[in-house]
């Protein structure tokens, strides 16, 4: 038995596991490049501060992505992206538009619906179709991950 715990005392030591890192992959290319997995986990990622944009909004400060960042990380994140206004509504107060926003991936094409409205009197930056759209773009945007995160303050 001495000789047993002899051995056992000088058998070498497990090699301790390497934790893995995620590693980011190389933005793609192409369209169709990156699974949609791949993309929204890559839209998903918290922005640098120096891209959000912050406004008082009946007494609340409201952080959010400008509509031309966000056509910027769509450029390099999905690359073949397309938008399109599906329709557009007045009333005699606000315009309405719903907008399509389409994604190539690896598995196909996919897309997210989503609306903008804004009011035809009183309103403070651009002109009521474009702040709708802007909008718009950027609620379909976070319909796959881009700044979702800031919706939930």
């Amino acid at each position: 038995m001495a000789t047993a715990a002899k051995i056992n005392a000088t058998a070498p030591k497990a090699a301790v596991p390497v934790q893995k890192t995620t590693v980011l992959k190389d933005a793609p290319t192409r369209p169709g490049e990156w699974s949609l997995a791949d993309i929204q986990a890559a839209l998903k990622r918290e922005l640098p501060p120096a891209l959000l944009k912050t406004r008082q909004q009946h007494n609340m400060s409201i952080t959010y992505i400008d509509w031309h960042t966000v056509n910027r990380i769509l450029d390099k994140y999905a690359p073949g992206w397309s938008w399109e206004i599906k329709t557009m509504q007045l009333s005699s107060e606000r315009i309405f538009l719903v907008g399509r926003l389409t994604i190539p991936a690896a598995e196909g094409l996919f897309t997210r619906e989503s609306t903008g409205t804004e009011t035809l009197t009183n309103f403070g930056y651009g002109d009521p179709s474009s702040n709708a759209e802007s909008m718009c773009f950027r609620r379909a945007a976070a319909k796959f991950g881009l700044g979702l995160y800031l919706y939930d303050k």
